[in-house]
């Protein structure tokens, strides 16, 4: 299944790209002046670039563990990389707590801060920050699809000032992880946020490869996470629920893992941290190591070693399989001892 990988994640990249869809969708701050970030000093090894103290504002469209995850494995990437944090670098931190305003706002701030970096989390503050700003460097995580969301011009080429880590799902894999644990499934019920653009894209493929499988969608679209739980409820007769990585239902994970329960049904997760967190099963993404990564491609930016528009948008290197022992026992299920060996991590 791993060895499949990237060529499944490059026809879902391509497939993403045909769609005709439109882009939608408190922290501590230092007084210290920022450097100047247009001609950083070559170093080489784990030194920083320069001796002052540069400033990096994190914008984050929602606070929850996938998501969370991901800033840790950037600033963690950097702390052992030159760049401690309290040292040679501070953040600001800000949670668009889910409202693009706010996002925006928040891109606002850090342009007129006029701060070294910006590290956009999730689709939204990337649309938000690569609006704000044409010169500060913007690395971005967590993001599905950025061309589609019209953050950079191309996955290979992004052009501009930002550039970052995809999070694209192999959503034909996590689907048929249905069928795995129930090969009699028929119909799976998903949620979605519709104002999301990183969430449209994997609804419009997760419809097109549904049927190869022999499944049936059975979708409800939401505008914020207090709606999810009503979604959950109204949906009757599916198999299983599958939560692809949507920033808006994985916010209210609970809701839809107390909903599966009481049904005796799975949860199939998009990502990692939602498996940790109750759902039964994914092969997907672990966003702590997605956040290393872009601390990866950060330092060398930072360092001059490497300009945004010239650094390819990447998407996560190793793929993993998540299983929870656990959430199988609340929702009724067994788990194929196929599965249980060929996991990368099983959650007792």
């Amino acid at each position: 299944m791993r060895k499949q990988w990237k060529k499944v994640a490059m026809g879902l990249l391509g497939a993403s790209l045909a769609l005709s869809l439109t882009a939608c969708g408190g922290g501590s701050s230092s007084s210290q002046p920022a450097a100047t970030p247009e001609k950083p000093a070559e170093t080489t090894g784990s030194e920083p670039a320069s001796d002052k103290q540069i400033k990096i504002g994190i914008s984050q469209i929602v606070e929850h563990p996938a998501l969370d995850a991901a800033k840790k494995g950037f600033v963690d990437y950097l702390n052992e990389n030159g760049y401690k944090e309290g040292e040679q670098v501070t953040y600001d931190f800000q949670s668009a707590q889910g409202d693009m305003n706010t996002a925006t706002s928040i891109a606002q701030k850090f342009a007129g801060d006029k701060v070294d970096m910006i590290l956009a989390i999730a689709t939204p503050t990337a649309q938000a920050a690569a609006q704000a700003s044409k010169d500060i460097p913007i690395l971005f995580t967590a993001v599905t699809d950025p061309v589609v969301a019209k953050i950079v011009s191309s996955m290979d080429n992004p052009g501009g000032n930002v550039t970052g880590t995809s999070d694209m799902n192999p959503i034909k894999e996590q689907l048929n992880l249905v069928k795995e644990v129930n090969p009699d499934a028929k119909k799976v019920g998903v949620i979605y946020n519709s104002g999301e653009a990183n969430s449209v894209v994997q609804i419009e493929l997760a419809k097109a490869i549904a049927p190869e499988l022999g499944l049936e969608l059975v979708e409800r679209a939401v505008t914020n996470s207090s709606e999810v739980k009503q979604a959950a409820e109204s949906i009757s007769g599916i198999d299983a629920f599958y939560v692809p990585t949507d920033n808006t239902v994985v916010s209210a994970l609970d809701t839809v893992l107390m909903v599966a329960e009481n049904m005796k049904i799975p949860v199939i997760a998009g990502e990692g941290e939602s498996v940790k967190n109750g759902a039964l099963v994914t092969y997907g993404i672990d966003y702590y190591e997605l956040g290393r990564q872009t601390g990866e491609m950060a330092v060398k930016v930072l360092k001059g070693e490497a300009k945004p528009a010239e650094m390819p948008v990447e998407t996560q290197k190793n793929l993993q399989l998540f299983v929870n022992k656990k959430a199988a026992e609340r929702f009724g299920v067994t788990i194929p001892q196929k599965m249980l060996d060929e996991a990368d991590e099983v959650i007792e």
